[in-house]
């Protein structure tokens, strides 16, 4: 199959690497765009008191995120189109993503080896929803 735009979901963690890889080995050989998604932490909203501290922490949690797509690109030796960081529920903003911008192949990490563990991964929603082929890359043991 051909593919002319990819969407990698990416974690801040050394194996979202991997993922890219793997989009650009696709990519490269058809010319295809390649785009990253991954989901912003978000600490929790305890009560008022702490809301001014819990700003910091977002504002230095999603440079950290913005730094961390940054080295991916850097990285890839392959352009990146755009990168997106979301928050709230990972699969509706990727199936939005696919729509508007045209993806025909999503990549995502599975870290679930076993079968039943696979059932109850966070990529069956993603698996499930789709209406463009999914890529499920293994990671770790």
């Amino acid at each position: 199959m051909s593919y002319s735009h990819i969407l990698v979901s990416v974690a801040v963690s050394p194996e979202s690497h991997l993922l890219v890889a793997r989009a650009v080995s696709i990519a490269r050989p058809l010319d295809a765009r390649v785009s990253l998604i991954t989901l912003a932490a978000e600490p929790e909203m305890y009560n008022q008191l702490a809301a001014p501290m819990l700003e910091n922490i977002r504002g230095l949690l999603q440079e950290e995120t913005q730094q961390f797509l940054q080295e991916l690109e850097d990285r890839a030796h392959y352009p990146v189109e755009r990168t997106y960081i979301a928050t709230g529920e990972l699969n509706e903003h990727i199936l939005d993503i696919c729509r508007k911008q045209r993806i025909d192949l999503v990549i995502c990490g599975n870290h679930n080896h076993s079968f039943f563990s696979r059932a109850a991964c966070s990529a069956k929603a993603i698996v499930s929803s789709s209406q463009v082929d999914v890529l499920l890359v293994p990671l770790g043991n």
